[in-house]
């Protein structure tokens, strides 16, 4: 067996996957985020250490026993600052927290080739920005930080005592030279770092280390090798075998990620398009990012009334409308294509008749038209793709697959396992770490359950709707508030 965990953002996810990809066992455990403040997303790092050893113990034993290696994924971009005993300094600052607008203007300013060295427009979802704020606004923690982890590093460094990461993770730093796929010591400079607060730079299947005989006791694991393994959407891109040029996915998490993989460095970053390494070596990607895709239809859902998302979907597919009401998913910011951290979601079009089930079919809409978006920002960089694998717990819905088919215009691929996402993933690439297979056989896609082709008449009725569904934003962004969250 080989053990993929996956540390997100609202649970730790573990999978037991065998030597012909079949999932034996999986098994999570939830994550609280703090918000402190208004525009602040933090969690304690040790809480991630507690969530993932429970969801790995809550496997079978006998099943445990057999593991050959360990593969880990992860939320990106979270700053877990270190000081010279390995602990945390304060909370982590994660991917999707707001608070350092001003500090990518000083970091751009300060170093004027981090666009074209990182492939990337600074943003406050990136970690050097937030090293930036701490350091203008908690400088003695600044001055303590003797390491920056990324989440699922922190995990590695209490299970195997190695400060390591992997290059699609270190994409998200805005320290990486993307291109040459190794720290860029002048981006480092511009938030006041050097190569020593960095880990040491591993491809994803490479070994960094191993468990720890006491951690591997408390998992009832053998002491067996962890790869380096990814950040979640290159892990979650690998679980769908997502990894030769042109290969897409659509992942449908607590965000939502156009991915596409390419033969080389392909950034569009005035539009924040992302372009980073793949967790193959020698491969690269370009992703867009949506800050809120299955959690702002959630969201809705709670706000409609309904007990459960199922529920929720449930009826949005049998109303099987929106009654010409709009969503603007931008419930904690968006990314790609606005880089705007202040943007908030917004209904427009309520009657006096509207129904709950048209408000969660406008959210389902809403997130379709902000892929559509992103997509087109991707394409706009070179990025070429003529269909693209589900992932994520959003996958579950075929009804939302039909809109989101229809709304890009494009078919959707839905394989078996496709829920289990970057995890699965993360045990790929466990398994190339101690193994001889070759990658395309290792990260083959999954049997396809089924293909969701666009809906001629609804692809019609979309495309009307988007120029719409654009102006809304453009109309209501100067009244978005921009001191909460």
């Amino acid at each position: 067996m080989y053990l993929g965990v996956d540390l997100g953002t609202s649970s730790v996810k573990a999978v037991l996957v065998d030597d012909e990809g079949v999932q034996h066992a999986e098994a999570s455990a939830l994550l609280e985020v703090l918000r402190p403040q208004p525009l602040w997303s933090e969690q304690h790092p040790d809480t991630w250490v507690d969530a993932a050893e429970a969801a790995v113990r809550a496997m079978p034993a006998d099943l445990r026993a057999t593991v050959k290696s360990v593969g880990l994924s992860g939320q990106m971009h979270g700053a877990t600052l270190l000081g010279k005993d390995d602990r945390p300094l304060r909370p982590a600052i994660l991917w999707n927290d707001g608070r350092s607008a001003a500090e990518c203007a000083e970091i751009e300013g300060a170093e004027p080739d981090l666009r074209h060295t990182t492939g990337n427009k600074a943003m406050p979802g990136f970690t050097a920005p937030k090293m930036a704020w701490v350091r203008k606004h908690e400088s003695g923690v600044f001055e303590q930080t003797r390491k920056v982890l990324l989440p699922k590093d922190y995990l590695r460094l209490a299970w195997t005592g190695d400060h390591a990461t992997d290059m699609s993770d270190a994409s998200g730093t805005l320290w990486l030279n993307v291109g040459e796929r190794r720290w860029s010591e002048a981006a480092l400079a511009a938030t006041g770092l050097e190569l020593a607060h960095m880990p040491a730079l591993h491809e994803g299947p490479a070994i960094t280390g191993e468990l720890r005989q006491d951690i591997a006791g408390l998992l009832g694991l053998p002491v067996v090798p962890v790869a380096a393994g990814a950040g979640d959407q290159a892990a979650g891109a690998v679980g769908a075998g997502v990894t030769a040029p042109g290969d897409a996915s659509l992942s449908l998490g607590t965000s939502g990620v156009v991915f596409i993989a390419t033969d080389g460095f392909k950034p569009n970053p005035d539009e924040a398009a992302h372009a980073f390494c793949h967790a193959i070596p020698e491969t690269w990607h370009q992703m867009a990012v949506m800050l809120s895709a299955a959690s702002a239809v959630d969201a809705v859902a709670r706000m409609a009334g309904f007990s459960s998302p199922t529920e929720a979907y449930a009826a949005a597919e049998a109303y099987g409308r929106s009654d010409g009401v709009l969503f603007l998913p931008y419930l904690t910011g968006e990314r790609t294509p606005h880089d705007d951290p202040h943007a908030r979601g917004a209904v427009f079009g309520l009657g006096p008749d509207t129904t709950p089930a048209a408000l969660v079919h406008a959210a389902l809409e809403g997130v379709a038209f902000a892929f559509v978006d992103g997509l087109a920002a991707l394409r706009r960089a070179g990025g070429q793709c003529e269909t693209a694998s589900v992932i994520g717990g959003g996958s579950r819905s075929a009804y939302w697959g039909r809109i989101l088919a229809s709304a890009l215009d494009m078919p959707l691929i839905y394989r078996e396992g496709s829920e289990a996402g970057p995890a699965d993933g993360a045990a790929r690439l466990a398994r190339l770490a101690v193994t001889n297979d070759p990658i395309d056989e290792v990260c083959a896609p999954g049997p396809v359950r089924s293909v969701i082709e666009p809906d001629p008449g609804l692809t019609e009725r979309y495309a009307s709707r988007l120029p719409k569904w654009r102006a809304l934003y453009a109309a209501t962004k100067h009244l978005m508030p921009e001191d909460t969250l």
